[in-house]
């Protein structure tokens, strides 16, 4: 028996397959540099949230959402062309940013080690093993 849901299974067969049709047959000038971070397909499999993430400065990047929703009628009809399923989920794209959102977080953590360190190379040197007595 499988341990997988089979929404799971489709869920995955799904992004894959949208990144490769974005990639390679979507011809809109608009569209940059994507990726298809993730699906989330409803256990009825009615329903599909595609969450893709743009690169680019933020004007390339709503240039490239913008052309995703524009395209997304021939994504999908593309999809259902490669899927072996009977009824094909509502689309629906989603910008993520999660990935920002990560780069961000890791700038304030990779700033405050920068400030720690900088404190540290600050503070006088005393040296407690010469302080201690036997």
């Amino acid at each position: 028996m499988f341990s997988f849901k089979r929404s799971e299974r489709v869920r995955g067969v799904m992004q894959r397959e949208i990144a490769t049709i974005i990639r390679e047959e979507v011809k809109d000038p608009r569209i940059g540099f994507v990726t298809v971070t993730s699906v989330d397909l409803a256990e009825n499999l009615q329903h599909a949230k595609v969450y893709v993430s743009p690169f680019g400065d933020e004007l390339q990047k709503k240039n490239t959402f913008k052309g995703i929703i524009s395209a997304s009628n021939f994504i999908r009809s593309q999809l259902a062309k490669k899927m072996r399923i009977k009824k094909l989920p509502d689309i629906h794209f989603v910008l993520d940013t999660v990935p920002e959102e990560a780069d961000h977080i890791n700038q304030i953590f990779h700033d405050i080690k920068e400030k720690e360190a900088n404190l540290v190379e600050n503070e006088p040197y005393s040296d407690d093993s010469e302080s201690s007595s036997d």
